[in-house]
């Protein structure tokens, strides 16, 4: 799979819409380097509208930080 900025930029904006625990959050923080690199979110912007890439990125953010590994 090749990934384009502009997937990485959607998936981490949406990660950090959906999963932000306020301002001082890391997850918000996502979404204000999305939009530093360019990216403006369309206002139709949501899981169910996310590309192959941006879908596999943004399951792999996830999995990463939302469910980490116990043990």
């Amino acid at each position: 799979m090749y990934f384009d900025r502009f997937d990485i930029c959607a998936a981490y904006y949406l990660f950090g819409s959906v999963y932000n625990n306020g301002q001082g959050s890391k997850e918000y923080a996502y979404m204000g380097r999305a939009l530093n690199c360019g990216f403006r979110p369309s206002p139709l912007l949501s899981f169910d509208n996310l590309n192959e890439n941006e879908l596999a990125i943004y399951m792999k953010l996830v999995d990463r930080y939302w469910f980490p590994k116990r043990g």
